[in-house]
């Protein structure tokens, strides 16, 4: 643990548990909503935002999160109106955000490919107090978005039509949640990168999926995948002195592929438990319709 006596990895691991928590936490409203991409797309265009910022003199993390932002908006609008056109808008505003980054962080005095490559693949040493200061705040953001409007987020995830016939804003909440997913990225781009941060906010919920049933654990469970992954792969660069983006993302691999191999055996198990509680339960003539079903989505 003598990790812990150095500054800038108390900062390091305060950044990574963070990450954990928020990554998976947008992630699997952009899973159900099958935008698993989402993420790097908006790491692309955070490039500009880190850019500017070094152009600007001001920080990278703030410009990266006003320029995700607009994107993200930007993203959404192209969703909605860009019909047959709209993946070459999105693959030239994809595009368009890395060669912006490149240019801007090449014409700024104290910029140079160095600080950009810290930001494309993280970086544990370069994490100072203000981006500890900035990532706490955008953190609680996200936090407060996606567990306080879960059942709305969920709502439109499942089926947009659904979701408008009963009322819900489903445009706005459709924004808001690529705003929480543009803060997200920039929130992740100091400890796993911008360009692999999209794995972070997929890679757990699919693993989670593979051995949960409802929504609910489905969020806890790649919630603690998040978080265990981001300690280990930063604890493990410092040791080992390897990349924690990429440590990160292949623990996160490696726990998707463990999961996946528990998820035959545990259905066999469930499978053996249901027939067995189906043997000793009501004839069928007496079962309640669809009550298996609603069991199964408690805690949406």
């Amino acid at each position: 643990m003598d990790f812990l006596d150095y500054a800038f990895m108390q900062r390091a691991l305060l950044a990574a548990v963070l990450v954990g928590i928020t990554a998976p936490a947008v992630g699997i409203y952009l899973v159900q909503r099958r935008q698993a991409l989402m993420g790097d797309g908006i790491g692309h265009v955070a490039m500009t935002g880190v850019g500017l910022g070094f152009l600007l003199s001001w920080s990278p993390v703030w410009m990266a999160t006003l320029v995700s932002v607009l994107g993200a908006v930007l993203m959404e609008l192209i969703r909605w109106y860009g019909k047959t056109r709209g993946d070459i808008a999105l693959a030239m505003l994809f595009y368009g955000g890395m060669a912006g980054g490149v240019m801007f962080i090449n014409l700024a005095p104290t910029g140079s490919n160095a600080n950009l490559t810290s930001y494309l693949f993280g970086s544990l040493s370069t994490v100072s107090q203000s981006d500890v200061t900035a990532i706490c705040v955008l953190a609680a953001f996200v936090v407060l978005v996606t567990l306080g409007l879960r059942r709305q987020l969920f709502a439109v995830s499942q089926d947009e039509e659904f979701a408008r016939v009963t009322g819900l804003p489903v445009r706005v909440l459709n924004l808001l949640t690529a705003v929480t997913a543009a803060v997200t990225v920039t929130v992740a781009m100091r400890v796993v990168g911008l360009l692999l941060v999209s794995a972070l906010m997929v890679v757990p919920v699919a693993a989670a999926q593979q051995i949960a049933r409802s929504f609910a654990a489905t969020f806890v469970i790649a919630v603690a995948i998040g978080v265990s992954v981001t300690i280990g792969g930063t604890v493990t660069s410092y040791y080992q002195d390897v990349p924690p983006g990429a440590t990160i993302v292949l623990l996160t691999i490696g726990a998707f592929i463990a999961l996946t191999a528990l998820a035959a055996p545990l259905a066999r198990r469930r499978a053996r438990a249901r027939a067995a509680a189906d043997g000793t339960a009501d004839p069928a003539e007496c079962a309640i319709p669809g009550s298996r079903q609603a069991a199964d989505g408690v805690g949406v």
